[in-house]
């Protein structure tokens, strides 16, 4: 079996998405290279905590975002709605700071994990089984796939994340969670918070640039959410070509395609 050229296609953006740029280079591109220099300047107790604080913004954000949702397959997925309230959380962590961030970005988390649960009902994805609910997670995990060490690339990260979320998804059946489904999730969590904390710690630092402010707080939740949003797309495309064709043709064909672009170059 071979993939359509239509379907081919269809694979080769979803990989330039997932491989190439990342969150930190699109906010440089907005805010220039301070955001780098006060990246590394953070407060101490702020990096110390932010794995806490992205694992907190998680959880809280899975409770409402796509249990509310029904699983009827949508003709389009609603980005701008979505993207605006993402701007309204921003604008308030860029008034406030630091100060406001772990009241800001479990809301910015809620609205963007929503999106990108309708993102996943729009490829044809089941919200009400826990595979899908764990993949909409997954994306949190997804960001700058080369900044991991050897542990690079969208299928090496779905496979190191593979049991952990197996796990969670099957105690993910129904809206709530039992004591002793809800730490085997937790632990799921704690993999993707490890790795979303990373593009969390940019979007901190470029809202606590003192010129942002409100309005480039809101900007750059803009960008955070269009980035996971392209992220999405790019994530629930292969995973309806996996479903279409075979996981294992997909990623041969993902994998052969990497290489014809590393080649080219």
């Amino acid at each position: 079996m071979k993939l359509t050229s239509k379907d081919l296609i269809i694979l080769h953006r979803a990989a330039d998405v997932l491989e190439n740029p990342s969150f930190s280079s699109k906010i440089t591109k907005t805010v220039g290279s301070a955001v780098e220099k006060t990246i590394a300047i953070l407060p101490e107790q702020v990096s110390l905590s932010l794995n806490d604080i992205t694992r907190t913004a998680l959880e809280k954000s899975l409770e409402g975002a796509i249990f509310t949702l029904n699983s009827r397959k949508s003709s389009i997925p609603y980005n701008k709605t979505h993207k605006f309230f993402a701007g309204l959380s921003g604008a308030l962590g860029g008034a406030f700071g630091l100060t406001a961030i772990t009241i800001e970005l479990p809301i910015s988390t809620t609205i963007m994990l929503r999106s990108i649960a309708d993102i996943a009902r729009f490829y044809g994805e089941n919200l009400s089984h826990g595979n899908t609910k764990m993949a909409c997670l997954e994306v949190f995990a997804l960001s700058d796939t080369t900044r991991h060490g050897s542990e690079t690339g969208y299928y090496a990260i779905r496979s190191i994340l593979a049991k952990g979320l197996a796990e969670a998804s099957s105690q993910l059946g129904t809206p709530v969670l039992s004591k002793e489904s809800a730490p085997i999730v937790s632990k799921a969590i704690n993999q993707i918070a490890a790795r979303f904390s990373i593009p969390v710690s940019e979007k901190i630092a470029a809202q606590t640039i003192p010129v942002i402010g409100a309005i480039g707080g809101a900007t750059i939740n803009l960008l955070f959410i269009g980035y996971f949003q392209d992220l999405a797309h790019a994530h629930f495309a292969l995973r309806r070509l996996e479903r279409n064709y075979t996981p294992e043709l997909v990623k041969l064909n993902y994998q052969k395609y990497l290489a014809q672009q590393h080649e080219a170059t």
